[in-house]
């Protein structure tokens, strides 16, 4: 019963959907402290580390560059609008650890794999 009620959890899933989320409302209410950001962080680990299965990692390598990218860039433009910067520095906060994590995992994976 147990592993059942685990294995539906998903908590990468809701790590990643929980980090977004405070990402937004954070941002949205300008409060960026180094608690929020520490907070941010973790979220971003646990969602690399259990969000990510091996078929989904170069999608979300992919993917996860092109927001890292798109954010980092995006917000020289859209620096008259504060709270869009603010949102896009927190969802950096999330996506750049958990882009590493996965990367690493990756690279792991591909030198153990070494024929």
């Amino acid at each position: 019963m147990v592993k059942k009620v685990m294995k539906n959890f998903h908590a990468g899933k809701w790590a990643f959907l929980l980090g977004v989320l405070l990402a937004v409302i954070f941002a949205s209410l300008g409060t960026m402290r180094p608690e929020v950001v520490s907070v941010l962080v973790v979220i971003g680990i646990v969602v690399g580390l259990l969000n990510v299965n091996s078929e989904e990692v170069r999608a979300f390598l992919l993917s996860g560059i092109a927001l890292i990218i798109a954010s980092a860039f995006g917000q020289n433009s859209i620096g008259v609008f504060p709270v869009l910067e603010r949102m896009l520095d927190a969802l950096l906060v999330i996506f750049v650890p958990a882009t590493i994590v996965v990367a690493i995992k990756n690279v792991f994976v591909i030198a153990t794999n070494v024929r």
